[in-house]
């Protein structure tokens, strides 16, 4: 079992930036593919950000369009976590934001479905 939690959400005006962290317990994540999904009520929990997993010193990132340019993914194995830089925010990046974990998978996955394990979410919220 792995078990994520997500923090660093908040309220954040147009323009500014957060970073969010998704700290992993349980057994290391080095061989999971990690994602950020994120979630408005009424609306599909929508991938924001992927990044593969191994060993390698060099990672590939996934980005959805409406974030790319503005958001980074990153992570560090050493201390079981992934991050989220977000900068540029708009309002419309406002959403629960959500960690995820798929264990070895090949690609990229965007879908839901791909992914073991979730966190609670952290919530943010961007003032206009």
């Amino acid at each position: 079992q792995v078990q994520l939690v997500e923090s660093g959400g908040g309220l954040v005006q147009a323009g500014g930036s957060l970073r969010l962290s998704c700290a992993a317990s349980g057994r290391t994540v080095s061989n999971y593919f990690m994602g950020w999904f994120r979630q408005v009520p009424g609306k599909e929990r929508d991938f924001v950000a992927g990044i593969s997993w191994g060993s390698d010193i060099t990672y590939y990132a996934d980005y959805a369009d409406s974030v790319k340019g503005r958001f980074t993914i990153s992570r560090d194995n050493a201390k079981n976590t992934v991050y989220l830089q977000m900068n540029s925010l708009k309002p419309e990046d406002t959403a629960v934001y959500y960690c995820a974990a798929a264990h070895r998978v090949a690609g990229t996955p965007r879908s839901r479905g791909a992914y073991d394990y979730w966190g609670q979410g952290t919530q943010v919220t961007v003032s206009s």
